[in-house]
């Protein structure tokens, strides 16, 4: 029996959420830049993405720089905004055949205009699309969405404060709490990322460099997802 066999057997996770870890390291081992790392797991997270979506997750959220990723050097992190502005636009016919939307969370504002630009008129051209939700988290982190949430209720002056109207200021309040966030590249951290929606998510770490992560590397760990029990503070 394949993989996807074994997992068509049981229910998948509806929001997963992946830290892409080790570009920089994938690189470094082979004695490339470490902007040859960040192209390469592109390409890998286009794989996975595809690979969701083929087993019928509904929305797979990637951890694609981070509020405290602008600590990089300039070369790096100017190669980062390059990449981002330049290949969400280039990816359109992929985002087309496999019918994904493109969706983002983090600090907009923050970034350069033309990622920005680039980032409202992908989500803009795919909003249509009846695939996977794939969000992008880009200048994000889960504190600073925390507070900028809290900033928002605060002009609203909402008296009566619960989970539910606190969570609908979220970047992306249509996303759903997390069923499993995968950290690959060996490090067991949250790194500040969906400190929220993660609360009750299965968590798995893979030692993996994010570059050399396959599709069956990914269904593994959605068969192991399957075979817990998750019991939400219960019994």
């Amino acid at each position: 029996m394949t993989l996807l066999e074994e997992i068509s057997q049981n229910p998948v996770p509806s929001h997963i959420a992946i830290i892409m870890d080790g570009n920089g390291r994938w690189a470094k081992q082979k004695g490339l830049p470490r902007t040859s790392g960040h192209k390469e797991g592109l390409e890998v997270a286009k794989k996975i993405i595809k690979a969701a979506g083929k087993i019928g997750v509904k929305y797979i959220t990637l951890y694609t720089f981070s509020t405290e990723n602008w600590k990089r050097t300039e070369e790096e992190v100017g190669y980062l905004m390059n990449l981002i502005a330049t290949h969400l636009r280039a990816e359109f016919e992929f985002y087309k055949e496999n019918q994904i939307k493109v969706q983002h969370i983090g600090h907009l504002e923050g970034l350069p205009q033309k990622v920005q630009d680039t980032i409202k008129e992908t989500i803009e051209d795919c909003k249509n699309f009846s695939g996977i939700t794939a969000v992008l988290a880009i200048n994000y982190g889960g504190r600073d969405e925390i507070l900028r949430a809290i900033k928002k209720l605060n002009k609203e002056q909402i008296s009566a404060l619960d989970e539910k109207n606190f969570s609908t200021n979220f970047d992306y309040p249509e996303l759903p709490d997390v069923d499993l966030m995968i950290r690959t590249g060996g490090e067991k951290r949250l790194s500040n990322f969906l400190l929220w929606q993660n609360s009750y998510a299965e968590m798995e770490f893979v030692d993996t460099l994010w570059p050399d992560y396959t599709e069956d590397d990914f269904y593994s760990s959605v068969l192991d997802f399957q075979k817990r029990n998750r019991r939400f503070g219960g019994v």
